[in-house]
């Protein structure tokens, strides 16, 4: 559905299927968008339609994605709008508008609250580039209104008006069509809960390892997937030992489609410790009753009809699993179905456009 007459280009870093990719990927699809990419990723990038006009610039760095990026940057119209989700990439291009080198639109989207979540040199750097980038910048797109909240309070040169609260969208129809495809290796023939991410220590996996080990003195037959690859496996595994769960615990690596293991298990969980907005949630509720979350974000204590725990308490998630587990969690379908077509890639797009039209 192709919703904006302007032509509209969306940027990313690289097309790997993470949650920042998926979203401007759904406002492509909604807003008939172009998509380029600084580097391609080396094994399963996103799933991309035909229909979308798509450019890989590197094959190997990020880096030489950047310097084939800004010639190509000089083509764009002044009604054209670019928009980009992560804060290098959005500093640059915001500085290159600023120098008058970007003539089109710029919108830029936190995908994460990067100073609250970074300390020390590497908060400074954010400082850095978002004064050298931000002021240009004609919309910034946040998934919360606490995100909002900080952003302002760190960077006190942004202009209220210019920052807009858009909620995460969510592609249920999609989502519910890829449900259906079998599990691997055998999997659905286990009785599992589900976790997914990258293997980081943002998503709390320790925290959820050590609550399933409480869990599992009354569930001893249940196990516990977690769907992603990161930093922290080797990590991760030496608590799986720790623990005596080797048998339990299983790290199943990336896996291209995740929604058939998050409606065939038992109980999803996301157990973050901070995120921007883990948009893996809203694909658990798309597909499963039973999911527990962490007050990790902005925004989750308002989401209706699933549990939430507050964040690093291994009893408190435990308890909460177990409950909801037991269906002594309150869970309506309804009200979730509701909330989540509230979310639809449309409303997502048109709203943003239609902020950005007011800033003209």
């Amino acid at each position: 559905m192709t919703i904006a007459p302007q032509k509209i280009i969306l940027i990313s870093l690289t097309d790997a299927p993470n949650g920042a990719e998926n979203v401007l990927l759904m406002m492509a699809n909604a807003a008939g968008g172009e998509m380029y990419f600084l580097k391609k990723h080396p094994f399963s990038g996103l799933k991309i339609s035909e229909q979308i006009t798509k450019r890989y610039l590197s094959k190997h760095t990020i880096f030489w994605g950047f310097i084939k990026l800004t010639p190509m940057l000089r083509k764009f119209k002044k009604d054209d709008v670019v928009m980009s989700t992560h804060p290098y990439l959005n500093a640059f291009l915001g500085f290159l508008k600023r120098i008058g080198y970007l003539k089109s639109k710029l919108i830029v989207r936190e995908c994460t609250s990067v100073f609250t979540r970074f300390t020390g040199i590497k908060k400074s750097i954010y400082k850095i580039i978002y004064r050298m980038g931000y002021p240009a910048v004609n919309l910034v797109v946040c998934q919360t209104e606490l995100m909002k909240i900080q952003l302002l309070e760190h960077n006190r040169f942004l202009v209220a008006g210019k920052v807009l609260v858009q909620p995460n969208p969510v592609d249920f129809d999609k989502i519910i069509s890829k449900s259906t495809q079998p599990l691997i290796n055998g999997d659905a023939k286990l009785e599992f809960i589900c976790s997914a991410g990258r293997l980081i220590p943002e998503k709390g996996f320790p925290v959820l390892i050590r609550a399933f080990k409480l869990l599992k003195q009354a569930h001893p037959e249940m196990k516990l997937l977690l769907l992603g690859e990161g930093k922290e496996r080797a990590v991760l595994t030496s608590i799986i030992k720790e623990n005596n769960l080797a048998d339990s615990v299983f790290l199943k690596g990336q896996i291209d489609n995740p929604v058939p293991y998050f409606k065939q298990a038992k109980l999803c969980v996301v157990s973050s410790i901070k995120e921007g907005f883990p948009n893996v949630l809203l694909e658990m509720m798309s597909v499963n009753n039973a999911v527990v979350a962490t007050l990790c974000a902005g925004g989750i204590n308002e989401i209706p009809a699933i549990a939430k725990v507050e964040v690093n308490n291994v009893e408190a998630l435990a308890e909460a699993m177990g409950k909801t587990l037991k269906g002594q969690a309150n869970h309506n379908a309804e009200i979730t179905m509701q909330y989540l077509y509230g979310r639809k890639p449309e409303i997502f797009a048109q709203s943003i456009l239609s902020a950005l039209k007011q800033q003209n």
